[in-house]
């Protein structure tokens, strides 16, 4: 009772700590650095070398928290292995794979080997014991980060083959080097013990790895009934995760069991079982989105937990005295995945630019590796803890060093499509509309009212010229560069795209990525296309649920909607960008606007602040009017320079 108390007390400390590493870790993304640095930094801090906010004794009594972390870590890494995904560039990811493996695994086991002479640990160890080292240092080398993998190719919005291929890997190496570790940690224990090999090993190896990929099929089973109940979505997430801790608990159980009855220890791995389970999941039933959807609504929160419980076990005092093998380790591994890079981009034929930078994407190491060096740190009594430390700091190494690099092979390739700078745009208002219709003619009438200069882009060959001389109409006869240069797309502040769901997307991705245009407004055909939109930033007005809230808020807001819609007489909205810097720090109380004009909002980089009086404005900021039309030309001229 007294033990179950202290630990309730010691993990009520520890998430309170949890969540003070979160917030400060985000300090880290402001020098370009991973969430994930940052939690292991700030574990470091509190943990026992530093601040003692976590004790020695805390973190190997809050085990049950990291196999909790573990177990989602699994799920998450089985969730990304979505087949229909992966047979689109199967042999490069195939062979990428083969060659980062083998060589990092054989070539980084080597190099450590070799170097155990200069780590301090090993004078006292046999020569069993620097063999195990060896083969579980080449297997967590292996492992790699399909998180903060999909966090870059996300943020450049990448896409094409040799994206794919990365992702594939990734995902298919983190899967892969479970089973690899469930072997290299069979005949580690098996080295460490003294047992001799025999054919007998290698049945019961068998045998674990089949009754492992049994029981990740039935626990895939069992996570497709939990998905399916109509329960409480936070019930649902806690029963996820309390299941991935009892195949932890019940792969304990089995290997103490098996060896006081058996005299030998059956281990079959809770990772390669949860991972099987999630994969069954993520492939083989109908409850894949919610899934994911869980799984990214818990990620965020169960990293925190597991990083920064991580950076608190680290034996600061001991890494000191071995910074210099770190380094080497370090090396060792970049030297491996280099070879391995370039074989594997051989052997599936791929381009020479690909294989010059076809190790880049695969530095950067996080949950897996960091679970599989924990595993190690409790399961190997005397030198666990020190073998555990060096590889910690060597993957904390690759995360800083990975993601850039990543990010650079990307850019290399040309596979990369961000939004370029929103342009500073002088003068008149330039907007383009495509598609002529009459909708579209009768918004060119009005936003021309309103003083900004329209064009019309359209495929049509005929049309009544007579009735819409008053607007300039520009024919094109294809969505390409010339179409856009023809139109002066690059000096327009805003695109009304009106045509087909297809054309509209292919005109967004181009002015997103060449000409970082300020407003892009959609009307959208097909629900399941929003996201493609939302994701580039665009305007989305869907007609059949745009009607619908329209005459809600006229119900509720009468005036406040026909204000802000410009049917008040004399009454209108207008958005100013900041361009004038006499208006640069001051204050919106100190701001001299005519007695008919108020601020509804200011937008900052895309963000709505909350802004009050004493909100100072910034060069580039959009302010919000409402007032007398004459009164905002005014304001605007000001604003504007």
């Amino acid at each position: 009772m007294e033990n179950t108390r202290e630990i309730l007390f010691l993990l009520i400390g520890f998430l309170i700590v949890s969540v003070a590493a979160n917030h400060i870790a985000r300090l880290f993304r402001r020098v370009r650095l991973p969430l994930i640095t940052g939690l292991l930094v700030i574990g470091i801090i509190v943990g026992p070398d530093i601040l003692g906010l976590i004790p020695d004794e805390g973190v190997e009594k809050l085990k049950f928290v990291n196999d909790l972390a573990l177990a989602f870590i699994a799920f998450a890494v089985g969730s990304e292995l979505y087949l229909r995904e992966l047979r689109d560039h199967l042999k490069s990811i195939t062979w990428m794979t083969v060659g980062q493996m083998v060589v990092t695994f054989f070539l980084g086991g080597a190099g450590v080997f070799f170097l155990m002479n200069y780590i301090p640990f090993s004078e006292t160890i046999s020569l069993e014991a620097k063999i195990t080292i060896s083969i579980l240092a080449g297997t967590i080398f292996v492992a790699r980060s399909p998180a903060s993998a999909i966090a870059i190719i996300n943020e450049l919005r990448a896409r094409g083959p040799f994206t794919r291929t990365v992702l594939g890997v990734t995902v298919l190496i983190d899967f892969a080097v479970i089973i690899l570790f469930a072997v290299a940690f069979t005949i580690g224990e098996t080295l460490v013990i003294g047992v001799d090999f025999s054919f007998i090993f290698l049945i019961i190896l068998f045998i674990e790895i089949l009754v492992a990929f049994l029981l990740g099929y039935l626990l895939g089973k069992l996570l497709g009934v939990i998905l399916s109940r109509k329960v409480w979505s936070p019930l649902k997430k806690g029963l996820i995760l309390l299941v991935g801790f009892g195949v932890f608990e019940l792969t304990y159980f089995l290997r103490d069991w098996s060896y006081e009855v058996l005299a030998l220890k059956i281990y079959m791995e809770p990772l390669l079982i949860c991972i099987i389970g999630s994969f069954v999941v993520t492939n083989y039933s109908k409850y894949r989105s919610e899934f994911l959807k869980l799984m990214h609504e818990v990620g965020p929160l169960v990293y925190v937990v597991f990083f920064t419980l991580v950076g608190a076990s680290v034996a600061l005092d001991y890494l000191t005295g071995v910074w210099f093998i770190t380094l080497a380790l370090f090396c060792v591994r970049l030297i491996s995945m280099v070879i391995g890079g370039f074989t594997g981009g051989i052997l599936a034929h791929d381009p020479m630019r690909f294989n010059r930078v076809a190790w880049m994407p695969y530095v950067t190491q996080a949950g897996v590796s960091l679970g599989l060096t924990t595993i190690v740190a409790s399961e190997f009594a005397g030198w666990g803890q020190e073998f555990a430390t060096i590889m910690i700091a060597v993957i904390f190494l690759n995360q800083i060093i990975g993601p850039p690099l990543l990010r650079y092979s990307i850019i290399k390739v040309r596979e990369h499509h961000p939004r370029v700078d929103i342009p500073f745009v002088e003068g008149d208002r330039d907007v383009i509309i495509f598609g002529l219709e009459n909708q579209s003619i009768a918004l060119a009438r009005q936003l021309t009212k309103n003083g900004w200069q329209v064009k019309i882009a359209t495929f049509l060959d005929h049309y009544d010229e007579k009735n819409i001389s008053d607007i300039q109409i520009v024919r094109i006869t294809e969505l390409d560069t010339g179409a856009f240069e023809l139109l002066e797309a690059e000096g327009a502040e805003a695109m009304v795209l009106m045509l087909s769901d297809e054309e509209n997307l292919k005109i967004c991705e181009h002015a997103y990525e060449n000409y970082g245009t300020r407003e892009m407004v959609v009307r959208l055909h097909d629900r399941s296309n929003f996201t493609k939109f939302h994701e580039l930033g665009a305007k989305i007005v869907e007609p059949s649920t745009a009607i619908v809230s329209l005459l809600d808020h006229f119900v509720r807001s009468p005036q406040a909607t026909s204000l802000l819609l410009g049917m008040q007489e004399d009454q209108d909205t207008l958005e100013v960008e900041v361009q004038n810097p006499n208006f640069h720090g001051i204050a919106l109380r100190n701001l001299r606007l005519p007695s008919d004009v108020i601020i509804l909002s200011v937008t900052r980089s895309d963000h709505m602040i909350i802004s009050h009086g004493y909100t100072r404005l910034r060069m580039g900021d959009i302010i919000t009017l409402v007032g007398s039309s004459k009164s905002l030309e005014n304001v605007r001229i000001r604003f504007e320079k």
